[in-house]
């Protein structure tokens, strides 16, 4: 706490709460439910889960409503009762090729082995507002279908079965952990995911949106994307194989992109790659755009300047609870450090007058 705010603890408790009154907002009014959250928006929950790192749509739906439904704030709540919860042990690699898929769509092959499935997108809505929902308990007619079962082959494997795309890079090394150990910089592409999927959403879709623009060599097609629920398998070394724990639904995006060939790779098609907590394809398909321009190194490919391939500065600026740590802490007291500025002003002011007053 600031020295300069210990003197003001009954206006900071008046603040809190006044802020609980506010996120109350009229008693007239039925309170929200954490049911009612999660289940019907279900797309907030999933974005603060995912740049959260916390699979709990319950405590991510806690979250948004404590916040009044702002997500930063709902993704710090989230990080900060992380930090507490003991770690038992690291799962095995999710294998999305099992996934019970909602959603699979592919931009590059129409017709693909297990079809292309829509699922619940917005894609092909008209983007006119839905008056029906304002009507009280109004409810538009409900389609349901149960997901596709695996196994469903990825699309990048019949690129790969004829050479024309790279080979997917393979390493059993155990991953770092950036929860764990501070971001350090050149970064392995394992950490470099860690950090985007982690990052602030507005932010990745903004720097995959200057690669498409030409700032970062990054021409893609969308090779898949899909939504589904996986499942989450643990070693457990009392007997000797793996166990299913649980499942989680999460999004995955595979990029093909245009690569003319480098110094140490032949033409081919190149890979991008987004997985993402719950729904939130626009996030996948972002991270995916940005994880390709951050390859140019191992590619072999040159720097071109763009803001999207600078690793130091994508890794550095993604994370949206630094970014308002350090934008936000401006707004409290600042009255030494502003005094000191202000005389130093008045200092450099006073001199200047009394050069412009000697030369004349």
């Amino acid at each position: 706490m600031y020295v300069a705010v210990k003197g003001g603890e009954r206006a900071i408790d008046n603040a809190h709460a006044w802020l609980a009154e506010e996120r109350r907002g009229d008693p007239a009014v039925s309170e929200l439910s954490l049911a009612q959250i999660r289940v019907q928006l279900k797309l907030a929950v999933n974005r603060v889960m995912a740049e959260g790192s916390l699979f709990d749509p319950d405590l991510a739906a806690l979250a948004i409503k404590q916040s009044r439904g702002d997500l930063i704030e709902a993704i710090f709540l989230i990080r900060a009762y992380r930090t507490t919860l003991p770690r038992h042990g690291a799962s095995n690699p999710i294998d999305t090729a099992e996934m019970a898929v909602d959603r699979r769509v592919s931009a590059t092959f129409k017709d693909l082995p297990g079809g292309q499935v829509l699922g619940p997108t917005f894609d092909y809505t008209h983007r006119l507002l839905d008056f029906k929902l304002a009507a009280e308990g109004g409810v538009g007619p409900v389609a349901t279908a149960p997901a596709t079962q695996g196994p469903v082959p990825h699309v990048t494997e019949m690129l790969n079965r004829d050479g024309l795309i790279e080979e997917a890079p393979r390493d059993d090394t155990p991953p770092p952990d950036l929860t764990r150990t501070p971001l350090e910089l050149p970064a392995s592409r394992p950490l470099r995911l860690q950090a985007i999927t982690r990052g602030d959403e507005g932010f990745i879709l903004s720097m995959a949106y200057s690669t498409q623009r030409g700032y970062g060599r990054t021409h893609a097609f969308v090779g898949e994307l899909r939504i589904g629920a996986v499942a989450v398998e643990m070693e457990i070394p009392e007997l000797g194989f793996a166990v299913e724990i649980g499942e989680i639904e999460v999004t995955e995006c595979e990029t093909v992109n245009q690569f003319k060939g480098s110094k140490t790779e032949p033409p081919q098609f190149t890979r991008g790659y987004g997985l993402v907590f719950g729904q939130s394809e626009r996030k996948a398909i972002a991270m995916s755009l940005v994880d390709r321009a951050l390859r140019w190194k191992e590619l072999g490919e040159d720097f071109s300047g763009a803001p999207a391939q600078d690793e130091e500065f994508v890794l550095y600026h993604a994370d949206n609870i630094q970014a308002t740590g350090f934008l936000e802490h401006i707004k409290l007291p600042h009255y030494v450090d502003f005094q000191a500025e202000l005389e130093l002003v008045r200092r450099l002011r006073a001199e200047t007058m009394a050069m412009r007053e000697a030369v004349q």
